[in-house]
């Protein structure tokens, strides 16, 4: 079966194991995934994340989740860029997440990165999820 929006399938995936107090969960592999996944783990969201070959040319991405006093560290998730409707933003119209205390995650022509890093490199790009 494939999926139409793997990151939307990704924040679903981690949103419903946090609900459910898992310490672990599994997405199908891509490299698109990865880079958001190396940016929640830069930015202290998630503890870790790695590659793990299931079968026949198939690889999943065991995604190790973060938990603060029994409560998930990411409180909140949302898909900002869906398929229907791609939400691109200059540098000097890159959102803020309650006020600075969360991030928004963007691809840009020089990678994917947080919107301070994006700040930072002078670049803008789409705007695929806020996580708080």
């Amino acid at each position: 079966m494939s999926v139409i929006d793997p990151i939307g399938d990704m924040i679903a995936r981690i949103r419903n194991a946090q609900e459910r107090g898992k310490s672990k969960v599994s997405t199908p592999a891509s490299r698109l995934r990865e880079r958001v996944l190396e940016v929640l783990q830069n930015e202290g969201y998630i503890r870790s994340f790695a590659t793990v070959q299931q079968g026949s040319n198939k690889a999943e991405i065991e995604i190790e989740l973060k938990y603060f006093d029994g409560a998930p560290v990411i409180r909140e998730m949302q898909r900002v860029s869906k398929p229907g409707r791609r939400v691109y933003v200059s540098v000097s119209t890159l959102p803020t997440v309650y006020n600075g205390l969360g991030i928004s995650i963007l691809s840009t022509p020089k990678g994917v990165m947080s919107d301070a890093d994006a700040r930072s490199q002078n670049v803008g790009g789409e705007v695929l999820c806020t996580v708080f």
